[in-house]
């Protein structure tokens, strides 16, 4: 029999990983399971913003964009790096929402929340200018305004790390298999991908399986008592860059909906997402031909150099888990989050949190109430934290991102300058345990492949649990995205010829 956690969480998406991160730094043991890799569904299929929400206005849902407004500016200082501001454009189309609508929605957004560093909304006229370059000519009015982007999952690795850091165990490939509740505690099956079986106990279970999560309160025996859960598939295409400048675009369509076309790698749109009902295995989402059309459609209506099917360089398709709240619209289904939490009848059993819905912006205070919610239970009554807390890697002065990579520039002059907004990007003040001691590129081990060094790799294995060539192409990094088919190939080669050298190694 394993050792007694005081938490045990199921899923490594965003909202296990902010968790996980928040029950350690409460003092409280902690281990983390997931199936397959840290944000390898939800989690790495988001449109990659942290965001209020502009149009949950519409359906009333101001306690979310609310927090959602608050949580910007808190999650810009923890993660500098991975988390910068963007600019948005909105073009007024005649035949949608009138000019009136818009800025009085767009006031509201403004004035929610306090704001420190971001701009507020203001007027444009769309004539000359680069924000009206890409558009047709009817539209001649737009409206900015300011939110965030975010590397998603990159957010839940650095969670994760952090939980880590703070004495957490995390445990990927680990499928929890099954639960079964004692009088003061929970036994939980763990199985490993070679088949061995691991048995722990917990005295609290956190369910943030996402898709899975009413296949985990039926593991634990609850299936009667699930809450309602709603599945809804979101997809995005990636298009050639269709813009010259770095601001982000947000279209409305007639349907009610909207797209945003955003910036993405350097040289490339990324344009999402779609709201469409989803009934089939969470792990083989795909998009389809209808949404590929809508949202060609969709973004056509508003650009003078349209886009076809052969621009489409790649998609990703997620599904999220909402919270079923009845409306039969599923762009209309809350986005809020909803906790689910169950001590048994008498109220006197071990405590399963069970979690529906969630945006990726709103994880941390998501965290923060649910171990409010198990603080009476875990009898824990440490503070909160996380609000004032860096991220790894966001540990620059004040915050200061711009600052901070022309010092680098100064520290590793040896490196080229492609690499090393790459590396600083992604890796923040943790880019110096990357590149260790190396004082040259050739010291970095062989390039696998384009702007891919070994000594990367090397860390991505021990400290980021990444194990094969995906969960460094796709969710590391976005490596993957501009690599021909044999560079890929070599990646995969490289990992493969590793396990090679640990078998014989032990």
């Amino acid at each position: 029999m394993d050792k007694t956690y005081d938490l045990l969480v199921v899923g490594g998406g965003i909202n296990g990983a902010g968790i996980a991160r928040d029950a350690a730094g409460r003092g409280l043991s902690v281990l983390l399971v997931e199936q397959r890799d840290l944000a390898s569904a939800t989690s790495s299929s988001s449109t990659k913003l942290i965001h209020g929400g502009l149009r949950y206005l519409e359906h009333y849902e101001f306690r979310l964009v609310r927090e959602a407004l608050q949580e910007r500016e808190v999650l810009l200082a923890a993660a500098p790096h991975i988390i910068w501001p963007l600019t948005f454009v909105l073009p007024h189309h005649k035949g949608l929402r009138p000019q009136w609508m818009l800025r009085a929605g767009l006031f509201l957004y403004d004035h929610l929340a306090k704001r420190k560093r971001l701009p507020g909304s203001k007027a444009l006229s769309l004539p000359g200018t680069p924000e009206g370059s890409p558009l047709k000519p009817q539209f001649t009015r737009a409206f900015s305004y300011s939110d965030c982007w975010v590397d998603d999952a990159r957010l839940v690795v650095l969670n994760t790390q952090d939980a880590m850091a703070r004495g957490a165990e995390i445990c990927t490939r680990t499928k929890c298999t099954s639960l079964s509740r004692q009088i003061d505690h929970w036994m939980a099956e763990l199985t490993r991908p070679d088949g061995s079986q691991r048995t722990v106990k917990a005295r609290a279970i956190v369910n943030a399986a996402g898709p899975w999560v009413t296949q985990m309160v039926e593991n634990a025996g609850l299936g009667d008592k699930a809450a309602g859960l709603r599945l809804v598939k979101g997809s995005h295409i990636i298009v050639p860059r269709i813009h010259d400048h770095d601001h982000c675009y947000i279209f409305q369509n007639d349907d009610g909906r909207i797209a945003f076309a955003i910036p993405y790698q350097r040289d490339y749109s990324l344009i999402g997402t779609t709201d469409v009902p989803y009934d089939g295995d969470p792990a083989q989402v795909k998009i389809s031909d209808q949404e590929v059309d809508y949202l060609l459609d969709l973004v056509n209506g508003y650009l003078a150099k349209p886009l076809t099917r052969d621009d489409v360089v790649w998609d990703y398709s997620g599904v999220r888990p909402l919270y079923d709240d009845k409306n039969a619209n599923a762009s209309a289904v809350t986005r809020d989050y909803v906790f689910d939490l169950d001590t048994g009848t008498g109220g006197a059993a071990p405590a399963i949190l069970s979690i529906y819905g969630g945006k990726i912006t709103t994880y941390r205070r998501l965290a923060e109430h649910a171990m409010q919610k198990l603080a009476p239970v875990l009898g824990n009554k440490a503070p909160d934290w996380t609000a004032s807390a860096t991220l790894p890697g966001g540990d620059m002065a004040d915050g200061d991102y711009d600052r901070f990579l022309g010092d680098l520039c100064t520290e590793f002059d040896w490196l080229p300058q492609p690499l090393l907004e790459r590396l600083a990007r992604c890796y923040g003040t943790a880019i110096r345990t990357v590149l260790g001691t190396a004082t040259s590129v050739a010291q970095l081990g062989q390039q696998v492949a384009p702007n891919l060094y070994e000594a990367e790799l090397h860390y991505l294995i021990a400290n980021e649990w990444a194990c094969d060539a995906d969960d460094v192409l796709w969710r590391r990094t976005k490596l993957g995205l501009g690599m021909q088919p044999d560079q890929i190939d070599a990646v995969h080669h490289w990992f493969a010829t590793q396990a090679r050298l640990g078998q014989a190694a032990q």
